[in-house]
């Protein structure tokens, strides 16, 4: 009986070394083994305002399977360092190519100029800036106002135009309003000429436009380019004199443009 327990306990032993043997050389082999470390993505470490140059500590990389679609990413930190935020980048965000200008742009306002558009600043107050409620992004319209025969004359001369920048302010990271006392409009250059025209004729004002709101009147785009209706002239109807009577037949009376004639007794 106790001989066949001590075989009994050789066996099992047998058996256990036998199974951590192969379990160590199974995960021997994997640890030795090539792993697919996937495809790097760099990613926002931080919130990135809105025109902000990145910088080295903006940035982070993480690792994804291969075939995770992630659209048109950057792979390196140094491609994204010094280029110019379009928009505003969330943390942990992955960092697509489409959301930033060439650092070869310019300045910050520069490089956020659409290709073919204008950078254009006026100066506001209070009343014009919307009472401090303009931030980078809004869209807004501009109505000149001129006085013309002793009587103010308004029209709207361009619309749904978007604000760069207000005073030298880029960031949108702001939502609370700012008296500023100059907004930079983004304009197309006949806007542009459109603009600087109506603001020389007299007084311009800016209205703020809600963002869903994308309506605008294609007629009237650049009036400014217009000429002011002119005052309608009153036409005067020439009278034409009468015939003279023959001497003797009576007496012409001319008073102004009316002839009259008076008949003489006989």
């Amino acid at each position: 009986m106790k001989r066949r327990g001590f075989i009994l306990i050789v066996i099992s032993l047998f058996f256990g070394v036998t199974a951590a043997w192969i379990a160590r050389n199974w995960v021997q082999a994997r640890l030795a083994s090539p792993t697919d470390p996937g495809q790097l993505v760099v990613v926002a470490a931080m919130e990135i305002p809105f025109g902000t140059k990145i910088e080295a500590r903006h940035l982070n990389t993480i690792s994804l399977p291969r075939d995770a679609a992630v659209g048109n990413h950057f792979t390196k930190t140094d491609d994204v360092v010094g280029l110019i935020a379009l928009q505003k980048i969330i943390s942990g965000e992955i960092l697509l190519k489409e959301r930033f200008a060439d650092r070869a742009a310019g300045s910050t306002l520069a490089a956020i100029v659409k290709p073919d558009m204008r950078a254009v600043t006026v100066r506001v107050d209070d009343v014009v800036g919307v009472a401090g409620f303009l931030m980078p992004g809004n869209h807004v319209d501009v109505v000149a106002a001129h006085v013309e025969n002793q009587r103010a004359q308004t029209r709207t001369v361009l619309h749904d135009i978007n604000v760069l920048a207000v005073d030298q302010t880029a960031s949108t990271d702001k939502d609370q309003p700012v008296v500023v006392r100059a907004v930079t409009l983004e304009v197309t250059p006949k806007q542009a000429e459109a603009l600087v025209k109506a603001r020389e004729e007299g007084k311009i004002q800016l209205t703020l436009r809600n963002p869903l709101d994308k309506n605008s009147d294609p007629d009237t785009e650049l009036l400014a380019d217009a000429e002011p209706p002119k005052p309608e002239k009153k036409k005067v109807r020439a009278v034409q004199p009468r015939e003279p009577r023959e001497a003797g037949n009576g007496v012409i009376i001319i008073r102004g443009t009316n002839i009259h004639t008076s008949e003489s007794a006989t």
